[in-house]
């Protein structure tokens, strides 16, 4: 909240004349300030002359002189929230930007208090006249505020047609090539599941056509919003994953926490573990299973990794190593965060990405660091390998919208062998299709890319180009964490070598995650993400959207309509607010028809869930339920899959 002070008459400085507070101010403007205070609208211009001359006759008899020379009035501006995106006024219409904009001034100026006290007030008549004819730009809005106004007009004005065409011919060419799952395109009326599962039975077609016909039916069989067991945690869960096999599940919560279940059989979860996070700052920030699932490496904003064993029959306790042993960086005082970590393709090595720009190459057997590469302007959020059957190529995803290609065998000279130049915000997340060619990132411009290897930049190409420029102009930077992204500011990087963008999904609040499907539950068909807005975006690859899962829906009516468990955080927090979901992390099981969506829940997001999802076979054909039936609600389990005891209390239904 800022202040200002304002004396006098707002056009010659001198004392201010009751006569003079409404003279020549248009009635359009009493109108504008009616419809926002709800009254009727009258055309009495008489009437509000005199109910602004009784109001300035109040304050003189309050202070007891007629003479309002020395009149100091304090401005209080206040923050205004940003409109919500869903509304209809059109962004790209000047004239409805411009009117917002105004709306927008009338309310930041809160109120006006004689003598800074809380004696008088002045209503929104008084204030515009006072304020009439005046630059009030400097009082009430600060440097950044006004150079934000100056881009926003600008970018009214630009192309609605610049975001990228949907469907993506180069993503509809990638389907019919068979690289992202089975295509008939012969088949342009769409079979329902029931119909394929005869032709299956019956055993209709050649080998081939059999084949096809398997991974179309597993192509329709996506997951559903409703539930089939919600797990409630006291704190929000930051990532969860299936191992390669299926046969467990691991989430890493806030609370420091890892916890592993037993899911050989999909339909019935048993819990058999918990591994702490021994040096724990903030929150957990990731965790990578080892190529044969034996050990799971998990972090926080801390150099040390943990690794702890995840056979059921192990009772060993985790271990750590320490990334920053003989590591020194100007003003990290031999220390940084990890905001990633993955395991090489041979388990031998583990690669982490930093705060401090960085990539840690990390050698488990001789528990010594082998590279420490400072490849990046910004902190590297995401690093993951090509192809799990090779250790040598590696990608980083950074804040300075960049991914670096690297070759751990050249990696030593800190010289990248490509790069991926596209997103305009930095990045969230990066998945590797584990081909050793395609790769997935994520944006905080809301974009999610497609990347092919083949078409990387190369090191010479990016020095010359300098790509990177553009996205380090203050215009193209927000703050994810509580800004709300305007679409004005998205732009197509003149740069961009990426092969498809998909758009839809909110990256905010989080570092949120997206994904290749698994090959055997879904065909390898799709990609897909968390989101800010609860839900999880299921996109075929030429960027159409294949469907949407309402995660906050199903977790808010598994609570009752947004009650809490009764936890200490419930107690700390009772009251009521808005239930919302972020949608962080989403697991796929690799041999069935169910996904995991690792959340943020509550009125502040300060609790978590792990909801399971799994096909629904009453759906329609269009893969959607129907409206009449609502959000069906499987099992709801507390961390250990124990059933909570159920007490009515209150005015709805809490879980103790």
């Amino acid at each position: 909240m800022s202040h200002d002070n304002y004396r006098g008459d707002p056009n010659d400085g001198g004392p201010l004349d009751s006569d003079d507070w409404t003279a020549q101010i248009p009635e359009s403007v009493y109108d504008a300030i009616r419809e926002e205070e709800g009254e009727e609208v009258e055309d009495d211009q008489g009437y509000y002359d005199e109910l602004l001359r009784e109001e300035l006759e109040e304050h003189v008899r309050i202070h007891g002189s007629s003479n309002v020379e020395g009149l100091e009035l304090e401005v209080m501006v206040e923050q205004i929230p940003v409109r919500n995106e869903d509304e209809d006024a059109d962004d790209d219409d000047p004239a409805t930007a411009e009117e917002e904009e105004g709306s927008q001034l009338l309310r930041r100026i809160v109120r006006i208090v004689g003598n800074g006290a809380s004696g008088v007030g002045l209503n929104h008549r008084q204030i515009l006249a006072l304020l009439r004819g005046q630059d009030l730009t400097d009082l009430i809005f600060d440097d950044a505020e006004i150079d934000e106004m100056m881009y926003q007009r600008r970018s009214n004005r630009q192309d609605p047609d610049r975001f990228p065409k949907v469907p993506s011919e180069e993503g509809r060419k990638l389907m019919e090539s068979g690289a992202f799952g089975s295509f008939d395109i012969r088949d342009r009326r769409h079979k329902d599941i029931s119909r394929r599962i005869l032709d299956r039975e019956l055993g209709l077609g050649g080998r081939a056509e059999q084949l096809r016909n398997r991974g179309m039916m597993l192509q329709q069989m996506l997951p559903s919003s409703k539930p089939e067991m919600i797990i409630h945690y006291e704190d929000p869960v930051c990532c969860g994953q299936f191992s390669d096999d299926g046969n467990f599940f691991y989430t890493c919560n806030k609370d420091f926490k890892v916890r592993l279940y037993d899911t050989s059989n999909i339909y019935d979860w048993k819990y058999y573990k918990t591994f702490d996070y021994p040096f724990g700052q903030w929150t957990m920030t990731d965790a990578d299973l080892s190529p044969d699932n034996r050990w799971l490496a998990f972090t926080s904003l801390q150099p040390e990794v943990a690794i702890a064993p995840t056979d059921p029959k192990d009772t060993g306790d985790s271990y750590t190593l320490n990334f920053a042993r003989g590591h020194s960086h100007p003003g990290y005082s031999g220390s940084f965060a990890i905001f990633s970590v993955r395991f090489s393709g041979d388990g031998r090595r583990l690669v982490a990405g930093t705060n401090t720009d960085s990539v840690v190459v990390y050698d488990i057997e001789t528990r010594t660091t082998l590279h420490h590469v400072h490849g990046h302007t910004d902190d590297v959020n995401a690093v993951c390998f090509a192809d799990k059957m090779s250790p040598h190529i590696l990608y980083s995803g950074s804040d300075d919208c960049t991914i670096k290609v690297w070759d751990t065998r050249s990696i030593g000279d800190g010289r990248p062998a490509g790069a991926f130049v596209g997103h305009t915000e930095g990045l969230t997340y990066i998945d590797s299709k584990q081909d050793g060619r395609y790769i997935l990132s994520n944006g905080k411009d809301q974009s999610m890319k497609l990347w092919d290897l083949r078409k990387a930049m190369s090191t010479s190409t990016f020095q010359a180009t300098n790509p990177t420029a553009i996205t380090q102009s203050p215009d193209y930077q927000f703050d994810y964490r509580w800004q709300e992204y305007d679409d004005s500011r998205w732009y197509q990087h003149p740069h961009d070598n990426s092969v498809v963008t998909f758009r839809g999904h909110k990256v905010q609040r989080t570092l949120i995650r997206c994904h290749f499907s698994p090959p055997n539950s879904t065909d390898s068909r799709y990609v897909y993400s968390g989101s800010a807005d609860g839900h999880v975006y299921i996109w075929n690859m030429d960027a159409t959207l294949a469907k949407t899962i309402d995660v906050q829906k199903a977790t808010e009516s598994a609570t009752g309509g947004g009650a809490r468990l009764r936890t200490r955080r419930y107690r700390l927090h009772s009251f009521e607010n808005e239930w919302s979901t972020i949608v962080r992390d989403v697991g796929w099981h690799p041999n069935a028809p169910v996904l995991v969506a690792s959340s943020w829940n509550g009125s502040a997001n300060d609790t978590g869930t792990a909801s399971v999802h799994g096909f629904n076979e009453m759906e329609g054909d269009d893969g959607e339920e129907s409206e009449d039936e609502g959000m069906a609600m499987g099992r709801v389990v507390d961390e250990k899959l124990n059933v909570p005891q159920v007490a009515v209390g209150g005015w709805r239904q809490r879980y103790l």
